[in-house]
Order: structure tokens, then C-alpha cells, then sequence
């Protein structure tokens, strides 16, 4: 049976099965001799006998053999369903999942080489015989190796269960910052956004006043020129002195924007919320790496 690829344990159980169905056989063709032996000696006791009669019996024969050899079959395909029924249950036990090919059942060299090996194996039934008393080893216990399984299978289901918690956690803490951060971005851009519009009045202001005093210098200088025209040169100094203080003003209206800007980054409001989106985006980096880890690789 080497051949098959069988170890000697697989092989013992084999011979047995064998064995089994070889004695099942015996009895089913010694059943079925008792009926061609019942016939003789019940029906048989003429000498001559009609066609009718002749095809009496043999149809009562038939129908006695037909219904024996069909019980055969039937409880062969019966047991040979128990027997897989053991192997699935043993192999259940280990979580394996065990395929049948249908095919080979009628590969005629593989039953070729089954029928051999019942030939001249079976002659040495004696020296099995002598071997099976032979004390053995007690068999494995199934069922605790069955019970470590389910216990190292239940380990690491629930060690697989707090892992997928944490990953909720760490996914959770990723949410929760990356809205923190919008809403500390959201509150920057209105900051910007009051920020440039106080500048915007603050300028326009500033605007206003300027082109309120150029006009009061313009209207006084008509007035002047109205009034008296030889001092004309002096007011055109004076106008022209307006111009470089208007211009000395919209210099010092700059530095000034230029200062409360600086002013603005340098507030406890402008550091802290630069702060926070720095930490914010820190905490980000640490949870996406931390992702990483127990993300799977692909």
C-alpha cells in the first residue's frame, strides 16, 4: 500500500476496513447461494417441469437475488457514508476542511491496485494477527488537543477584539483632531478676516482725514488767494509744506499698519492660537503613525 502514500497507522485502518467489508460480502453471497439452495430443494423435486414452471422460478429467483443484492449495495453506500462521517468529525475537531474527488472512484489502475494489495496483503493475516496482540501505545487524547486549540483560537480572538477597539480608539482621538484643527483653522481665518477689515476702516479713516485737510487747505488757500494775492507765493509754500506733511503722514499711516500688524502676531491671542495649531498638527503626525503600526500591510 505504499503506493497509496499511506503511513502504517492509515494502512492498519485500511486493512480493517477492508476486512470489514470483505466479511460483509461473505455473508451476502452466502445469503444469496441459500437462495439458489432453497430453490433446489423446494421446487426441484420433479423431474420434468413446464416452460411456466421453469420461468416461475427463475422469476422468483431474480426477484429473491435482486432484492439481496440491492440491500447490499445500499448498506455498502450506508457505511461508507459513517465511515466519511468519522473522518469529517475527526477533522472538524482540527478546523480542517477535507475535499473528495468523485472521479476517482472509477480510476480502473487505482482499483486494479487496490484489488493487489487485497490479494497479497491479506495473505499475511496471521502475522497481523500476532502483531494486533501486541500491547500499544495508548492513542493521543484528542479532545485536549481539541480543548488547546479552542483555547489559543479564543486568545487570539480576543486579543484580535482589543485591537480592532484600539484602532476605534486611535481612529476616534484622529477625528477628534482633525476637527479641533478645523475649528481652530476656521477661527484663524476669522481672526484674518476682522483683522483686515479693522485695517481696511483704520486706513480708510485715516484717508478721510487726510483728504478732509487737504480740502479745508485747499478751500483756506482760495480764500486766500481771493483775499490777498500778493501773498500768493506763501501760500503755495504752504500748500507745497501741506503736500510733504501729507506725504510725511501716509509714510507714518504705513509704519503705523506696519506696527499693529506686528503688534497683532505678537498678542497673547495671536500665540496661543499658533500654538495650538502646532500641537495640533504634532498630535496628527503621532496618530498617523501610530496608524500605521497596526494598519496591515498590503
Amino acid at each position: 500500500m505504499a503506493e497509496f502514500g499511506f503511513n502504517e497507522h492509515h494502512q492498519n485502518e485500511v486493512i480493517n476496513y477492508m476486512r470489514f467489508a470483505r466479511s460483509k460480502r461473505g455473508l451476502r453471497l452466502k445469503t444469496i447461494d441459500s437462495c439458489f439452495e432453497e430453490l433446489k430443494d423446494s421446487r426441484l423435486v420433479e423431474e420434468t417441469f413446464t416452460v411456466d414452471e421453469v420461468r416461475e422460478m427463475l422469476d422468483g429467483l431474480q426477484a429473491v437475488v435482486r432484492g439481496e443484492v440491492e440491500m447490499e449495495l445500499i448498506n455498502t453506500a450506508h457505511t461508507n457514508v459513517l465511515l466519511l462521517r468519522q473522518l469529517f468529525s475527526q477533522a472538524e475537531k482540527f478546523y480542517l476542511r477535507l475535499q473528495t474527488d468523485i472521479s476517482e472512484l472509477e480510476n480502473r489502475e487505482l482499483l486494479e491496485q487496490v484489488a493487489e494489495f487485497e490479494k497479497t496483503d491479506f495473505k499475511t493475516t496471521d502475522k497481523i494477527n500476532v502483531e494486533a496482540n501486541k500491547p500499544k501505545l495508548a492513542p493521543l487524547n484528542e479532545s485536549g488537543i481539541s480543548e488547546l486549540l479552542n483555547k489559543e483560537i479564543t486568545r487570539l480572538q480576543v486579543e484580535n477584539d482589543k485591537l480592532k477597539a484600539r484602532l476605534r480608539t486611535l481612529e476616534t482621538q484622529a477625528m477628534s483632531a482633525l476637527d479641533e484643527r478645523t475649528k481652530a483653522e476656521r477661527a484663524l481665518k476669522d481672526l484674518q478676516k476682522l483683522q483686515g477689515e479693522y485695517e481696511m476702516a483704520a486706513q480708510s479713516q485715516e484717508i478721510s482725514c487726510l483728504e478732509e485737510a487737504v480740502t479745508a487747505l485747499k478751500e483756506d488757500y482760495e480764500k486766500s488767494l481771493n483775499a490777498n494775492a500778493a501773498s500768493k507765493k506763501d501760500l503755495q509754500e504752504n500748500l507745497i509744506s501741506a503736500k510733504h506733511e501729507l506725504l510725511q503722514v501716509q509714510e507714518q499711516l504705513a509704519l503705523a499698519e506696519k506696527e499693529l500688524e506686528k503688534k497683532f502676531q505678537q498678542t497673547a491671542a495671536y500665540r496661543n492660537m499658533k500654538e495650538i495649531l502646532t500641537k495640533k498638527n504634532e498630535q496628527i503626525k503621532e496618530i498617523r503613525k501610530r496608524l500605521q503600526r497596526y494598519e496591515p500591510n498590503e
